[in-house]
């Protein structure tokens, strides 16, 4: 019951923070439109997503 219960935590922290990168580098090139800081913001992930929400 254990090995299922942190199967399924790694899968969502997983997915959880590929949704995160994916969405810095969407809101960074769209307000941006520049690769490089879509890049950086996406190793940033959840980090720039809070900042972008409580800055704008």
């Amino acid at each position: 019951m254990d090995e299922n219960r942190q199967t399924t935590v790694k899968k969502t922290v997983k997915s959880g923070i590929t949704f995160g990168s994916a969405l810095a580098m969407v809101i960074s090139y769209s307000t941006w439109h520049s690769v490089g800081w879509a890049i950086f913001h996406g190793l940033l992930s959840w980090v720039y997503v809070i900042y972008f929400v409580l800055k704008y």
